[in-house]
C-alpha cells in the first residue's frame, strides 16, 4: 500500500526549515515561556489548547506558553485532534487531508486511521487534500507538539464553512479520555492598530474564557473551530485558563498593523480526567 505524506509547506518560511535549527528554535521557545511564568505549569492537565498560528518570530512565544502546559502529560497523550482555519482553499465542513502521515523536518507524524474512521459517518467531514496541501494553521504548531509528547497520532481538520453544532459533533466524536488532547489553531484579531488590536483582543479573551460564543472571523481566523469548542466546552463544565495575550506589536512587528495571539488552556473538571 503506498504510503501518502503531507509535506511541509512553510517550513523555511514560518518556522526553520533544517531540523537541528527547528528543534533548537522550539526548545528556546519553551525554555524561554517556562522562564516567563506566572502561568507556569498546568494545575491539571488540559484537555483543550488554543494557540496562536503566525510565525514564530511572531506569535513562537505565546505558542510556547501554551505547550509547556503538556509538560506533565508527554507520555499519555496518544492522540491530537488538531483544528485550523482554511486560508487559501475554501471548503465547506471540516476536511481530512487523505495521506497517512504528517511531515516537518522533525520527522513524519502518523495519522490515526481509528479516528479518521470514527468520522465516516458525520457529513461535515470531508477528504480534501487541496485544503491541506498549502495550510499554515496546523502546520505550524507540529514541531511544538513533536517537541513536547512523546509518541501521538494525529487527527488534523482544516476547518472550513461549518455551523458550531458541526464542530462541536466532530468534538464529542473524538473527545476520548486522558489519552486525547484537542488543539485549536486560531490567531485573534487582523491588521488593526495596536490599542484597537489590544481592546477588541480583550473583549475576545473575555467571551472564550467565559464560554460565550459565537466568534466573529474579525475576533478570531480561528472563529468557526473556537465556536463549536465553546459548545462542547460547557456540555463538558471545561475551565479555561488564560496563558497570555499580545499581538504582533509586542514582538516582531511594527503597530500600525497588527495580529492578536492568546493562549488559552481549557482543563476538564477532576471526576472529568479518570
Amino acid at each position: 500500500m503506498l504510503h501518502t505524506v503531507r509535506q511541509p509547506a512553510v517550513a523555511g518560511a514560518f518556522y526553520p526549515g533544517e531540523a537541528r535549527t527547528l528543534a533548537g528554535t522550539v526548545a528556546g521557545l519553551l525554555a524561554a515561556a517556562h522562564a516567563e511564568g506566572p502561568a507556569g505549569a498546568a494545575p491539571t492537565p488540559p484537555k483543550v489548547l488554543i494557540v496562536p498560528h503566525a510565525g514564530y518570530v511572531y506569535s513562537g512565544l505565546m505558542a510556547a506558553r501554551a505547550y509547556t502546559q503538556l509538560a506533565g502529560v508527554r507520555d499519555r497523550v496518544r492522540r491530537v485532534v488538531l483544528l485550523g482555519p482554511v486560508h487559501r482553499v475554501p471548503v465547506r465542513g471540516l476536511a481530512l487531508p487523505g495521506v497517512q502521515a504528517f511531515a516537518t523536518p522533525l520527522g513524519e507524524i502518523e495519522i490515526d486511521a481509528e479516528a479518521v474512521a470514527a468520522l465516516k459517518p458525520l457529513r461535515q467531514v470531508v477528504v480534501h487534500p487541496a485544503a491541506h496541501a498549502l495550510e499554515h494553521s496546523l502546520e505550524v504548531q507540529l514541531p511544538f507538539l513533536q517537541s513536547v509528547l512523546d509518541d501521538f497520532k494525529l487527527l488534523p481538520l482544516a476547518v472550513g464553512d461549518a455551523e458550531p453544532h458541526e464542530v462541536a459533533e466532530v468534538l464529542e466524536t473524538l473527545w476520548g479520555g486522558p489519552e486525547t488532547l484537542i488543539v485549536l489553531s486560531s490567531d485573534l484579531s487582523h491588521y488593526l492598530p495596536y490599542a484597537a488590536a489590544r481592546n477588541l483582543d480583550g473583549e475576545t479573551v473575555e467571551r472564550i474564557l467565559a464560554l460565550q460564543g459565537p466568534l466573529t472571523h474579525e475576533q478570531a481566523c480561528g472563529g468557526t473551530p473556537i465556536n463549536g469548542l465553546l459548545l462542547a466546552a460547557r456540555r463538558h463544565h471545561l475551565q479555561p485558563r488564560l496563558l497570555g495575550l499580545c499581538n504582533s506589536g509586542d514582538t516582531a512587528g511594527d503597530r500600525q498593523r497588527v495580529v492578536g495571539y492568546a493562549a488559552i488552556a481549557f482543563s476538564e473538571p477532576a471526576h472529568a480526567r479518570h
